[in-house]
């Protein structure tokens, strides 16, 4: 995968490196999904699921954890665009899930918002570990981001007058600082926002 990609990880492929046949590998995996998905539960081992951070302070706990699972994964964009479409099961993937709703108890957030929340937060990171990591492999990234920055310094102010008001603060901040606010932001709507009652409707 290091090598050439997740997309060339297959059951074929890897029963050839492993000089052997597909029907083997079956006794393991069932398809290439959960091969994929085998692949990221072993990564997931190197997360940190205790992060420097005094125990009381659950929303940076909950920051860090996430921290530190996308960067696990934005070393391997290919996998990090699986996942989006994987449903992960493996035990490492079990404990992070066990992780997030735990620090979520300790800041009081009832089980349905931490439950709903959970799917959120892990969606959020594994999106931006994916573009983040496509962007690092681009060639192109660092013209694509200025040119993206002289097109809104450009911008005409009766054409977009917000994005002329708002200025140079659409491109400011450093990446991991923009990644930690934006979890801040969900956490905090998370413990706020209620979900929807499932009580039927009065007629």
């Amino acid at each position: 995968m290091g090598e050439e990609g997740l997309e060339r990880v297959t059951m074929r492929r890897l029963a050839q490196e492993l000089d052997t046949g597909p029907a083997s590998l079956y006794v393991y995996v069932d398809n290439t999904a959960e091969l994929h998905g085998a692949i990221l539960d072993e990564l997931l081992a190197s997360v940190d699921f205790d992060p420097d951070v005094p125990p009381g302070r659950w929303r940076d706990r909950l920051v860090e954890l996430l921290f530190s699972y996308a960067q696990v994964l934005s070393a391997h964009p290919s996998l990090a665009r699986s996942v989006l479409l994987l449903r992960p099961s493996g035990p490492h993937y079990l404990r992070l899930i066990d992780s997030l709703l735990a620090l979520l108890y300790a800041g009081g957030v009832p089980a349905r918002q931490a439950a709903w929340g959970v799917d959120i937060l892990l969606q959020m990171a594994t999106a931006t570990a994916a573009e983040q990591g496509a962007r690092d492999q681009s060639v192109d990234a660092e013209g694509e981001h200025e040119a993206l920055e002289s097109a809104l310094r450009e911008a005409s102010a009766d054409a977009y007058p917000h994005i002329v008001r708002t200025g140079g603060e659409l491109v400011s901040g450093a990446g991991p600082e923009r990644f930690r606010w934006a979890l801040q932001s969900l956490i905090d709507g998370i413990a706020m926002t209620p979900t929807p009652s499932t009580e039927a409707p009065d007629a």
